[in-house]
C-alpha cells in the first residue's frame, strides 16, 4: 500500500476510525486514505483549534486521536498538540506538505515548523521515499509507550509512494526486573505502613490501567481517594472511599487521611496547582510510592520502563489486605425543590447531578463549570473529562464533538460557560452537521466570572464579552436541533425533562447573576486574593543549585514536560542512597 494508506491503517489498528482536520491544497491524498477506507471516517472542522480539541477528545475516550492539517495549518492547532503534551493525550497530528521538488525549488523551510512542534511532542518526523516506513513506526511507537502527540510531516510526492505494509506490533512490555524490584518494594513498604492511602488521578485512563487499577483498590483495602481529574475512576460508593481531594476547601476527611498518612500511594497523578488543591506533599511524594504510566518512584528511587498496568497487576499479588476502618464523608449535592426563583450554581449543579446516568461522558469547561461539576455524586461508570493542566478556555465544545464521535452509543454532556463557548462555537455546527446529539449546558453569566472575582473591582469591564442569546444561536445552523434558555429553577427543571424524550442535539442556555459561581470556586479564589494581599511585598528568594542537584528535581518531576530519559544520568538512577530528590522540581 502507499504510505498514506499506511498510516491510516496503523492508525486503525489503535482503535482510531475518525479522523478530524481541515482540507488543504497539499493533503488531498491523505484524505483520499481515509475516504477510501471501509473502516474509516473524515470529520471536516471550521479551523485547526477546533479540529485540534475534537481529536483530543476523541483520544481522551478511544485512548489515540488522529489530526490531519494542511502545511502551515498545523500553526492554528499548536495549542492543541501542546495541551496534549500537558495531559498526556496521544494524538498524531498529520501535515500534508508540498511536493518534495516544491520544497527544494522555493526554498521552504519546513524544519522551522517541525522545531517548533518537537518542543511539544514526544517525537516528529520528516517523511522521505526512503524512510517512510521505519519513521512511522518509530513515531507511532513512541507515542504509544508515553501517550503523548506525535507529528508527522509528509510532502504530497511521497505520500503516494508504495511501501512495505508488513505488521509492525507498537506495543511494549515492562523491563521484568524493573518491574519485579518495583512490585517487591511497594509491597514491602504498604505492609509496614500504619496509615497507607491510595490517590488515583487521570493518568490510570490515559495509560489504560483502569481495570488493574480497580483490582488493586479492592484487593488492598486501603482507604482511597483522587485528584481533581480522577474523580470517579473509582465507584463513589466503594466502601473505602472517602470522597476527593479538596485540600482546605472541601472534605476535611480525605483530607485527614492523606495529609497524616505515613505511605501515599500515588497512581497516575498529573501535578498542578487545579488538579492538587495546594497538597503541601506533592513535592515529596516520590519519598514514599509514585505509580506513573511507564515508570514508579519508590522511596525516591526511580524503576524506569515499567508500565503502569502491569505494576498494579504484580503489586496486587503480593498485597495482604489492610484491615483500617475509616469515616465515609458525606459526598455531593442535596437537591432544592424547583420553584420560580433565580437560578443559582447550586440549583444548577445538584440538578445536574441528578440527571447524570450511568455510562453518561461529561465534558466539562475549566473553571467554575469544573468546580460545580466535582462536588457531584456521580453513578459508577460516569466518564468525567477535565483539562486542569493546560486550562485553555474553550476546550470542552470541540472536545465533546470528538467524544460523539469516539461513542455514538453514549449520552456526551456538555457543561460549559458563556465566554468559553463564544471562543470554539461553530463546533456546534459540526456535530449538528454530522447528526450528533450532545447535551449542552451553557452558564450565561454575562462574562467571565471567575475573573471577576479576581479583580479588586467585580464591575470591572475588562470582564465584559459581548452579548450572545445563545439558544437561538444553536438554531442558526442547518440541523436537528432542540433549545431553549432557562432563567428560573422551573424552567431548568423542565428544560432536562424535554430533553429525555428528544432523540437530537438539545441546546440549554441558563442564566444566572453575575457573580453567580459555585462555592468551592469562590473558596479558592478568596483564598488566593487574601493570600496575595497579605503578602506586603514579595520576598524574592535566591539560590544556588549546582547541574546534579537540578538533574535530580527534573528527573524526580513526572508530568513536567520534560523526557528524563534523555538527561538523567545513569549514575542517579543507580544510586540507592540519593534520598534528596524533590517531585515538584
Amino acid at each position: 500500500m502507499n504510505i498514506a494508506e499506511y498510516i491510516i491503517k496503523k492508525m486503525e489498528e489503535l482503535g482510531v476510525n475518525d479522523f478530524f482536520g481541515l482540507p488543504g491544497d497539499y493533503n488531498f491524498n491523505i484524505l483520499y486514505a481515509i475516504k477510501n477506507n471501509p473502516n474509516t471516517k473524515w470529520f471536516g472542522c471550521t479551523n485547526g483549534l477546533n479540529a485540534g480539541y475534537a481529536a483530543n477528545g476523541y483520544a481522551r475516550i478511544k485512548g489515540f486521536g488522529a489530526l490531519i492539517t494542511p502545511y502551515r495549518g498545523e500553526l492554528t492547532a499548536i495549542e492543541t498538540i501542546a495541551e496534549g503534551y500537558s495531559e498526556c493525550v496521544p494524538v498524531v497530528n498529520i501535515v500534508g506538505l508540498p511536493s518534495t521538488n516544491q520544497l527544494e525549488k522555493y526554498h521552504f523551510d519546513n524544519e522551522a515548523y517541525m522545531n517548533t512542534f518537537s518542543h511539544i511532542t514526544a517525537a516528529s518526523a520528516f517523511i522521505k521515499k526512503d524512510n517512510a516506513k521505519q519513521e512511522i513506526d518509530r513515531v507511532l511507537s513512541i507515542m504509544v509507550k508515553e501517550r503523548k502527540p506525535v507529528y508527522i510531516a509528509i510532502p504530497s510526492d511521497v505520500v503516494k509512494v508504495k511501501i512495505n505494509d508488513k505488521y509492525v506490533d507498537y506495543n511494549w512490555t515492562s523491563n521484568k526486573e524493573n518491574l519485579n524490584y518495583a512490585a517487591q518494594k511497594i509491597a514491602e513498604k504498604i505492609s509496614k505502613a500504619k496509615r497507607p492511602v491510595i490517590i488515583g488521578d487521570v493518568l490510570i485512563k490515559r495509560f489504560d490501567a483502569e481495570i488493574e487499577y480497580k483490582e488493586f483498590v479492592k484487593q488492598s483495602e486501603i482507604p482511597v481517594s483522587n485528584f481533581l481529574e480522577g474523580i470517579n475512576i473509582i465507584d463513589m460508593d466503594y466502601e473505602k472511599y472517602i470522597g476527593g481531594y479538596f485540600g482546605n476547601y472541601r472534605n476535611p476527611i480525605a483530607q485527614k487521611y492523606i495529609e497524616n498518612s505515613d505511605c501515599v500511594i500515588a497512581v497516575g497523578t498529573l501535578y498542578n496547582n487545579q488538579n492538587l488543591f495546594d497538597y503541601k506533599k506533592a513535592k515529596k511524594i516520590n519519598n514514599e510510592i509514585g505509580i506513573y504510566g511507564t515508570y514508579a518512584y519508590v522511596d525516591n528511587k526511580l524503576y524506569d520502563n515499567v508500565k503502569m498496568s502491569e505494576l498494579l497487576e504484580a503489586v496486587t499479588e503480593l498485597l495482604v489486605p489492610a484491615k483500617i476502618d475509616i469515616d465515609r464523608p458525606n459526598t455531593g449535592y442535596k437537591l432544592k425543590s424547583s420553584e420560580l426563583t433565580p437560578l443559582t450554581s447550586d440549583y444548577i449543579f445538584s440538578r445536574i447531578q441528578s440527571y447524570i446516568k450511568e455510562n453518561d461522558i461529561v465534558i466539562t469547561e475549566i473553571g467554575s463549570s469544573m468546580h460545580g461539576v466535582a462536588q457531584m455524586k456521580l453513578p459508577p461508570n460516569v466518564n468525567l473529562q477535565f483539562q486542569t493542566q493546560w486550562g485553555s478556555i474553550g476546550w470542552a465544545t470541540p472536545a465533546a464533538f470528538g467524544a460523539c464521535v469516539a461513542k455514538p452509543q453514549s449520552r456526551v454532556i456538555l457543561i460549559t460557560g458563556d465566554g468559553a463557548q463564544q471562543a470554539t462555537a461553530m463546533e456546534i455546527g459540526s456535530m449538528l452537521r454530522y447528526g450528533l446529539k450532545p447535551i449542552v449546558i451553557v452558564i450565561n453569566n454575562n462574562g467571565y466570572a471567575v475573573e471577576r472575582l479576581y479583580c479588586r473591582d467585580t464591575k470591572e469591564n475588562i470582564n465584559d464579552i459581548v452579548q450572545m442569546n445563545y439558544s437561538k444561536f444553536a438554531r442558526v445552523f442547518d440541523g436537528d436541533v432542540w433549545s431553549t434558555k432557562a432563567v428560573t429553577s422551573e424552567d431548568f427543571d423542565k428544560a432536562l425533562k424535554v430533553t429525555q424524550i428528544m432523540n437530537k442535539m438539545c441546546y440549554i442556555e441558563v442564566c444566572t447573576d453575575v457573580l453567580d459561581t459555585p462555592h468551592l470556586t469562590q473558596d479558592i479564589i478568596y483564598s488566593v486574593k487574601d493570600n496575595s494581599e497579605s503578602e506586603s511585598e514579595p520576598q524574592q528568594e535566591t539560590w544556588q543549585m549546582s547541574d546534579e542537584e537540578i538533574e535530580k528535581i527534573i528527573l524526580a518531576t513526572p508530568g513536567s514536560g520534560f523526557e528524563y530519559e534523555t538527561i538523567v544520568h545513569k549514575s542517579l538512577i543507580d544510586n540507592e542512597d540519593n534520598n534528596e530528590v524533590s517531585s515538584n522540581g
